[in-house]
């Protein structure tokens, strides 16, 4: 079975931090909502906007970098697994919450003034933000490109159908049917 999810979205809201127990003895836990847009055109051809909050929860060493560097606005690459739970309420009412547990966070985006680039790599946190963002913009491997043709990096190429042989050309042992 498989369980993972992988998002690139916006901090909401500054992320909360908390022990398992006291502080000096207790586990560091963050959590954190990220924000993830989908655009569309509807069949009219309107731009179309949906955006979907997630609830992060960050342990340990990656609370600790969450603590340090993650702030609302912060763009963030989480990868992680879903983990459903349920608690009571005041009013003694049954809740259920689907979160994300983070096992890999990357900070994306540009450094805020005043940071050091250093000095944030820990387990189970993989450095790879902090980058001046391409003016091209992202692109994907090409496997085969014409020259002289340079295709946008959101259009995939386009595969050409291979040719079949005609009945006429094949030996009649060796028909398709």
């Amino acid at each position: 079975m498989i369980n993972k999810v992988i998002l690139i979205g916006n901090v909401g809201q500054d992320p909360e931090i908390r022990y398992t127990g006291d502080v000096n003895n207790g586990t560091k836990v963050a959590t954190l909502r990220v924000a993830t847009t989908e655009r569309y055109r509807d069949r009219n051809g309107n731009l179309q906007e949906h955006t979907e909050w997630h609830s992060i929860v960050a342990w340990r060493n990656i609370a600790d970098v969450v603590e340090k560097y993650v702030k609302k606005g912060t763009q963030v690459y989480i990868e992680g697994r879903l983990r459903s739970r349920s608690w009571d309420d005041q009013n003694g009412n049954k809740r259920y919450i689907t979160e994300i547990q983070a096992d890999t966070l990357q900070l994306l985006g540009r450094k805020p003034e005043g940071q050091q680039q250093g000095g944030y790599q820990q387990s189970g946190y993989q450095q790879g933000g902090y980058q001046q963002p391409s003016q091209q913009g992202y692109q994907q491997a090409q496997p085969y490109q014409q020259p002289g043709v340079q295709q946008p990096a959101y259009q995939q190429p386009v595969q050409q159908p291979q040719a079949k042989p005609a009945v006429e050309d094949m030996p009649d042992d060796d028909l398709p049917f």
